[in-house]
């Protein structure tokens, strides 16, 4: 097949329209839907007074300390040409002027996955469930804890492609250490293409790596339509306090410029990393994440991005980092509360935990910060699923009971529905007082879809949970990874495409050595 003809057969595919989601057996919600809609209001906890004194706050950190952007020039006439103070690789911005940039951004925007019935949508009302990202060990129950590998890369992404609870790919699920620096963000890319159809996140290590997950997308889904539409995402991070490197700067333009999405993200440890104290954190985050947000729009306005948040504490008798603690919780309200009024996207919070197992500390930690994200208004929710010892190691086990906990989520956030059926009048007319519902029409109607089920949890009685072998949650979700991946069938690839994107890859690998740094 010629490059012509493979572009024609791309465009032919992405206008058949939308497929059916597809059928999940298993729980309560049995049909797979994209993304959330949320049906739960946004939980705002502060005043309007308050909300101007950070923000205030904030505007001065950029006036009077500024923000470094250190080893990108191009950054610094960026800055120089829209008015901005520089003074070496310090640049001081006007109250107001970063608030002006990003209005350029659109306030939420569809990432296309290669199965279209998957795209999603990031912004308003919408939540997207992402696993965690980063982690460069792995754990499960049977080897525990050992450094990532490909072969650990493409088993998270089949449980990922396997959950109905998640919506996305993600990115970096585990770091896979057996391949080259240099080189695993190809296999790492063509993973997430070859092993799901959902929408998925490029590399970020350097600007050609950037480059070159980009030009992944453009193989798959072609030139013109990556040019005109969001197909990849890029998770960049300041180096709190107060600077932005070349490596993060560099790649947050290559996605710009392709009119791809980054998403901006300071990882601020206070007390370490930023201010003990919730508010002034908060200030230093929002100062942070602007300064990056209208970076995009200097290289390419109308470019989307995310507006992104991870406030974390430390234990300050140890200098140890600490997740899943309830200041930054809280905090995280503050940011959504900021991020709408910038009428901007956002990533806020996670799954997050300290724990060194998928134990009741994961889960306490997990729930408080996931529940901070759900109420905060997140729209793009990383570290969903897997995030144990501090996003120093991805467990297996941990996964399962994370996409479960994900599948809650989905029933939380779609509320109360007032209508007819759920007042269910027609039930009490039939039943009448004394009775029970168990036969009623009304439950014969509803009972398949009333209520979340979950896959690990255990709800017999005591004595049945005995005989059956006494098992705790971690190891009936050691056992359902291992079934679930031996299940686990992937999604069609056109053959051509998945030829096209083995070529680039095995070019691009062979034309330089191998690094490991």
């Amino acid at each position: 097949m010629t490059g012509e003809t493979l572009e024609l057969d791309r465009k032919e595919r992405r206008t058949r329209g939308n497929r059916p989601a597809r059928r999940e057996s298993g729980a309560g919600l049995s049909l797979k839907v994209p993304f959330i809609r949320r049906n739960i209001p946004t939980y705002d906890i502060l005043s309007e007074e308050n909300l101007l004194r950070i923000e205030q706050t904030a505007d001065r950190i950029l006036a009077e300390v500024g923000i470094e952007f250190r080893d990108d020039a191009a950054a610094l006439d960026h800055w120089k040409r829209a008015g901005a103070k520089i003074d070496g690789v310090r640049v001081r911005f006007e109250p107001g002027m970063l608030r002006e940039i990003v209005s350029t951004a659109p306030a939420s925007f569809v990432q296309h996955a290669r199965n279209p019935a998957n795209n999603v949508e990031i912004g308003g009302n919408s939540v997207v469930f992402s696993p965690a990202y980063g982690s460069p060990f792995v754990m499960d129950l049977d080897n525990g804890r050992r450094y990532g590998t490909i072969e650990d890369f493409r088993n998270l992404i089949k449980l990922g492609q396997s959950s109905p609870w998640l919506h996305h790919s993600g990115g970096t699920i585990c770091e896979p250490v057996d391949l080259p620096v240099n080189k695993r963000h190809l296999e790492m890319v063509y993973s997430h293409i070859k092993y799901s159809d959902r929408a998925f996140m490029g590399s970020v290590t350097a600007e050609e790596r950037a480059e070159e997950s980009i030009e992944m997308a453009r193989i798959l889904f072609g030139a013109g339509f990556v040019e005109e539409n969001c197909v990849i995402l890029g998770n960049v991070n300041v180096n709190s306090p107060l600077v932005w490197d070349g490596t993060m700067t560099k790649a947050l333009r290559a996605y710009a410029r392709a009119n791809q999405a980054a998403v901006i993200v300071p990882f601020i440890l206070g007390g370490a990393m930023g201010p003990v104290t919730n508010a002034g954190a908060i200030a230093q985050s929002y100062a942070e994440t602007l300064a990056g947000c209208a970076l995009t729009q200097l290289e390419r306005k109308g470019a989307p991005v995310i507006f992104g948040n991870f406030l974390s504490s430390m234990s300050l008798r140890s200098g140890s980092p600490t997740f899943g603690t309830p200041e930054p919780a809280i905090g995280s309200m503050v940011i959504g509360q900021l991020a709408r009024r910038l009428k901007l996207p956002l990533r806020c919070a996670g799954n997050f935990s300290n724990s060194k197992l998928p134990d009741a500390q994961a889960m306490q930690e997990g729930v408080m910060s996931m529940l901070s994200a759900v109420h905060c208004g997140a729209n793009f929710i990383l570290h969903s699923a897997g995030f144990v010892d501090g996003l120093l190691s991805m467990s297996y086990e941990k996964f399962v009971m994370d996409t479960d906990f994900c599948g809650a989520l989905h029933a939380y956030l779609a509320g109360v529905v007032v209508d007819d059926n759920t007042l269910a009048m027609d039930a009490f007319l039939e039943v009448g007082p004394g009775s029970h519902f168990l036969g009623s029409a009304h439950t014969m109607r509803n009972y398949q879809t009333a209520f979340w089920d979950s896959a690990v949890s255990d709800n017999e009685p005591f004595e049945k949970w005995a005989e059956a072998g006494s098992t705790d949650m971690a190891t009936r979700a050691n056992r359902q990874w291992k079934k679930t991946l031996a299940e686990y069938q992937a999604p069609p690839l056109d053959p051509a495409v998945d030829e096209a994107l083995r070529d680039y890859v095995e070019r691009t690998m062979r034309a330089r050595p191998d690094a490991w740094y």
